[in-house]
């Protein structure tokens, strides 16, 4: 056994518990409080699983289950930036990118890559795969909004306009699910809950 290779990993697999601690600004579906990023990661993992058949391409299940596991873990240092904050998205790809260079170091060098190829995939949305894990990615906390009437919405004045550009990947990974999230914004528009 290499000891220290799996001191490396361990080291790892302990500095991702930090996931459990940062919170997003989706609230849980129940309300009450928000989720954390792992919160978040299982929650999509398992919508992957279970809405695989609105994928608009085949998809390789092991593959989305691997980026949506590991598609936050960068927040560890970079922090949640909430989707419509345009300061806070401005420096974002710069700061992930820096956590990405940090967190992955700590791995063998070819896990290391692999882990981080799995995250720049899923950002990149180019293949199949990503399409789909960005749509879940999306979809997730659209449906906290709706069920805590307009949630995060509400708080930060969110407009229709900039909830439709946030579900665009919608459109080509999960077009279906598109649909939903469209019939979804009208009727948060008529209740009220979007301005």
């Amino acid at each position: 056994m290499d000891d220290k290779r799996l001191t490396a990993q361990l080291a790892f697999l302990v500095e991702l518990d930090r996931m459990k601690t940062i919170e997003r600004q989706s609230p849980i579906y129940a309300g009450g409080r928000r989720e954390n990023d792992a919160e978040h990661s299982w929650h999509i993992a398992v919508m992957a699983m279970v809405l695989r058949e609105y994928a608009a391409e085949p998809v390789d299940m092991g593959h989305v289950l691997e980026m949506l596991t590991v598609h936050d873990l960068i927040e560890i240092y970079a922090g949640d930036t909430f989707a419509y904050d345009a300061a806070g998205n401005s420096d974002k790809a710069a700061r992930e990118a820096a956590s990405a260079d940090r967190l992955y170091a700590m791995l063998p060098e070819e896990q290391g890559a692999y882990y981080r190829a799995l995250w720049e995939e899923f950002d990149a949305m180019e293949t199949p795969d990503a399409r789909f894990a960005a749509s879940l990615d999306r979809f997730q906390p659209l449906l906290s909004n709706w069920l805590n009437e307009g949630g995060t919405w509400r708080v930060h004045n969110v407009h229709p306009e900039q909830v439709y550009r946030r579900m665009e990947p919608l459109k080509t990974g999960a077009p279906k699910l598109w649909e939903l999230a469209d019939r979804i914004i009208r009727a948060s528009v008529a209740r009220g809950h979007l301005q």
